[in-house]
């Protein structure tokens, strides 16, 4: 019998609001990403393995930076 097991991360884009991004200096959409890593059996996902991860990406250069969980209410408002 085999069993086939993993891990499977999904990210999911919460909003995208305008701000000033300290690294390229630009006035523009930063894409707000909560990214859930969950077990898979049979590569279906049944429960998360860690807690949610956020993170911000700038869609002027592209670099991204993580977010406390804390702020990303205030970011999605």
């Amino acid at each position: 019998m085999f069993l086939i097991f993993g891990f499977k991360s999904s990210d999911r884009r919460i909003a995208a609001p305008t701000l000033l991004h300290a690294y390229c200096g630009a006035t523009v959409a930063q894409v707000l990403i909560k990214r859930t890593t969950k077990f898979s059996l049979f590569f279906i996902p049944l429960f998360p393995v860690r807690p949610a991860r956020y993170y911000m990406q700038c869609t002027n250069c592209g670099v991204t930076e993580d977010v406390d969980a804390r702020h990303v209410a205030q970011l999605a408002a």
